[in-house]
């Protein structure tokens, strides 16, 4: 069983995804419309159809035009320390290619930033893929290279527990990186994929942004200087991120707040810190949600549940998760949630320029410095 939220939201068995859910007043505008939006960590999926389809149904498909995104970072399992985790990984780039070849009217498998762009012009969702974890990788550095010819364009080094780079969010020890893991990184960056320090711990993150030599990302973390979470991030490494050309994506999740209950406000306040840390040039979206809404009732209410205690009974849940906790902010759970959310920016004083970078220009940015082209 795969552990991992993304692929929890992607199956129609979990039930999670769901919608139209449309908010009753969408606060449109012509800039957002026009914008590049790129959701630097997420997942895509089909709530509506069998589990093992892979054609999108009409449904799911349009309101995926309708949330106005161009592109999300789908996540290539598996993470964790699993036993075989390169048979693993090679079953679920198979079935993440299959989605893309069956529907080649929707989607694009992004290999470059000129996808990206090709993505917006023909109104399809871009696809792009990444690990969240190097357990499949191990001391196999060749096996990045392969990855790159399977389609992955960004490795996260660490999921929340210690592999053989270095440890994750959850480990006590907070070891920092192996010399496995600086080999890692230089050959990540050989490759020129585009490195991702999630889920690391304190200091493996710190000591990953300081060896790293070119621009990497965050892509889905918090400001731990307003949430002490290990899952969150602390100042000097969000500024150590942005001073390599970096960006570091936030995230709709629980531990945005210490009670596991995020309002909108907490929200927009860690978004606007970490803007404050980084520049406006060096701050994301990463939801680790996906495009669509969950549902709350009692049928997702009991598969919610069992992901969690999956994960809890597994070691890589993170403090926070727990039972009933949906991983969200509530406030944004609709279609048109990036639409409010930038919108309710907008209303703090956000321009539209500076809009643009956060919902995607930057990400765009560091995904051409790092690929090149």
């Amino acid at each position: 069983m795969q552990l991992d939220r993304r692929t929890l939201i992607a199956t129609g068995a979990a039930a999670l995804v769901a919608g139209p859910a449309l908010a009753q007043n969408r606060p449109g505008s012509g800039w957002y419309d026009r914008a590049i939006v790129i959701d630097g960590l997420g997942g895509i999926g089909d709530p509506y159809g069998p589990e093992e389809q892979l054609r999108l149904s009409d449904r799911a498909w349009k309101e995926m035009l309708d949330t106005g995104v161009t592109v999300v970072r789908d996540t290539v399992m598996p993470v964790g320390n699993v036993p075989d985790p390169w048979a693993d990984y090679k079953r679920d780039i198979e079935t993440k290619q299959n989605i893309v070849n069956a529907n080649p009217d929707h989607l694009i498998l992004i290999r470059s930033a000129a996808d990206i762009l090709k993505a917006k012009r023909e109104r399809k969702f871009g696809m792009l893929i990444g690990t969240q974890d190097t357990s499949m990788v191990g001391p196999e550095l060749d096996r990045l290279a392969q990855l790159k010819k399977d389609g992955v364009m960004t490795v996260q080094l660490t999921y929340n527990n210690r592999n053989l780079s270095g440890d994750g969010s959850l480990e006590p020890a907070n070891a920092g990186l192996s010399k496995l893991g600086r080999a890692t990184i230089e050959r990540i960056e050989a490759e020129k994929l585009l490195l991702d320090l999630s889920h690391g711990g304190a200091k493996t993150m710190a000591e990953g942004a300081a060896f790293a030599k070119r621009p990497l990302v965050i892509s889905h973390t918090g400001a731990r200087a307003l949430t002490d979470h290990p899952r969150n991030t602390a100042d000097d490494t969000i500024k150590a991120v942005a001073d390599k050309g970096g960006v570091v994506g936030v995230y709709f999740m629980p531990f945005l707040t210490s009670d596991s209950q995020p309002k909108g406000e907490d929200l927009l306040r860690h978004v606007e810190h970490i803007a404050n840390i980084a520049g406006e040039d060096h701050v994301g979206v990463g939801t680790d949600n996906g495009p669509l809404p969950q549902i709350i009732d009692a049928e997702s209410t009991k598969k919610l549940n069992e992901w969690a205690a999956a994960r809890m009974k597994a070691g890589i849940a993170a403090p926070g998760e727990g039972l009933n906790v949906w991983p969200m902010v509530k406030d944004y759970n609709s279609v048109d949630r990036y639409r409010r959310f930038a919108a309710d920016l907008q209303k703090r004083g956000w321009s539209e320029t500076r809009l643009e970078k956060l919902m995607g220009g930057n990400f765009l940015r560091v995904y051409r410095d790092a690929w090149g082209g």
